[in-house]
């Protein structure tokens, strides 16, 4: 039971690490450095480390991320969102919680376009928020909505959390980025329904209101206009890897190119956001290939100890069923969502995880699936989840932080029945990338 010495000083470490607050990435790569340098006999182990951050960043399978992080911020810098949550609005009628439905649908779009949740959030809060206030909104349905779909931006490609599961989990990219598709969907249907349905039984928390008449032409000109040229970037992202014309990164590439295309159509890429939209990808970009890289070898150190055979081998012998494991592991992730960011839940359980998941014969793809349906839960999860702070800051003044805990709630409960009807039918996230046969 060495395994079990290496993993409790390992984690040990890294959650003092943590807890002195310095950032993940740094805290992983001091305990990268500390471990090659004993586990591998001095500099000889620094060689392997920086022979090991070599090849996990010297990898195309990564070039969707920069490209799918660059497509969001065009989008998100050029300001072409409220066109399109004006023009879907205009197609909502008189459906009971007529504003949180279109922040559902809107999120579900703009999922497909932004690729980041954070950006989502901000975007619909920002715009929708002030006119649920003035029509009467209670909070629980103006802010919980707006927090639930922006959370779709994880599974509804272009993700680039999608690629970076894949990336630290060595699992089929693309297969992934398929898999999620009907899953968030069905994340976004089931949101729908629980609006329309509280709506239906608690009619005060979202008032019904006169809606002005659009003839039905002026709808479909702007729809032509502002909607369906959208369907030419989700085609160039997940319409190429579908049909098998081209690769996640190339798909990533078309996206990217098809993005800046239209923004420059409707007359808003100017310098400005060109400047604003690269600089803030390059942060960003920069900040993820120094957790990938952290992460590889952090899972070098883990099996090089035998802490993650130990691990898989251990779970494979408890005297419970392969699935009670799974849900064990989906309660984990749950748990420190409330307290630690998404990225740094990723880098810390993956490289546990999937090793047991193919031990216990489970597919990593559906695994996968649901593991980012629990991330995008661990967004809006209290007390910390990153979409929480981003909303109270667009929340209208007057909100306090429990109000906003108190709307994230039922959404989340939400996500975690998606997570259910996944695993008891696998097919749900299975049945599209069995059909493309992408690799």
């Amino acid at each position: 039971m060495e395994w079990v010495f290496w993993l409790i000083l390992i984690f040990g470490i890294l959650f003092l690490l943590m807890l002195s607050g310095m950032p993940i990435a740094l805290c992983f790569f001091i305990i990268n450095i500390v471990g090659m340098y004993f586990l591998f006999r001095g500099m000889m182990g620094l060689q392997n480390l920086i022979n090991s951050l070599y090849t996990s960043l010297n990898s195309f399978i990564l070039l969707p991320i920069p490209l799918f992080i660059l497509m969001g911020e065009v989008m998100f810098r050029s300001n072409i969102a409220p066109i399109l949550i004006k023009v879907i609005g205009k197609w909502m009628g008189k459906l009971p919680g007529r504003l949180a439905l279109l922040a559902v649908a809107s999120g579900t779009l703009l999922s497909t376009l932004t690729g980041t949740s954070i950006a989502s959030v901000a975007m619909l809060g920002s715009t929708l928020v002030p006119e649920m206030e003035a029509q009467g909104y209670k909070k629980p349905m103006s802010l919980g909505p707006i927090m639930g779909s922006g959370g779709l931006a994880m599974l509804i490609p272009p993700s680039a959390l999608a690629v970076l599961c894949g990336a630290i989990g060595e699992v089929s990219i693309s297969k992934i980025l398929i898999a999620i598709i009907i899953p968030g969907l069905l994340v976004a249907f089931i949101m729908a329904t629980y609006i329309v349905l509280r709506c239906i039984v608690q009619p005060n928390i979202a008032p019904s209101y006169d809606v002005e008449r659009i003839p039905f032409s002026e709808k479909i000109m702007e729809t032509v206009k502002y909607v369906l040229p959208q369907g030419l970037v989700i085609f160039a992202v997940i319409g190429l890897m579908f049909l098998g014309i081209a690769s996640p990164s190339e798909a990533a590439a078309c996206g990217a190119i098809c993005t800046s295309i239209l923004a420059a159509c409707y007359k808003r890429l100017n310098w400005e956001v060109i400047k604003i939209a690269t600089t803030s990808s390059l942060s960003t970009i920069g900040m993820i290939l120094i957790i990938i890289g952290g992460a590889q070898a952090f899972s070098q150190i883990l099996a090089f100890t035998g802490a993650s055979s130990g691990l898989a081998q251990f779970a494979i012998t408890l005297p419970v069923s392969p699935i009670v494991i799974i849900i064990m592991m989906q309660l984990i992730i749950l748990f420190l969502g409330c307290f630690m960011d998404v990225v740094s839940i990723m880098m810390i359980t993956l490289p546990i995880f999937i090793p047991v998941v193919r031990q216990l014969g489970f597919d990593d793809v559906w695994f996968s699936v649901l593991y980012l349906i629990n991330i995008e839960i661990a967004g809006i999860s209290p007390p910390f989840g990153l979409s929480l702070f981003v909303m109270k800051s667009v929340a209208p003044k007057g909100t306090t932080m429990n109000d906003v805990y108190k709307a994230a709630i039922p959404f989340i409960l939400c996500s975690l029945l998606a997570m259910g009807l996944i695993m008891v039918f696998p097919q749900i996230a299975l049945w599209l990338p069995n059909l493309t046969g992408s690799r």
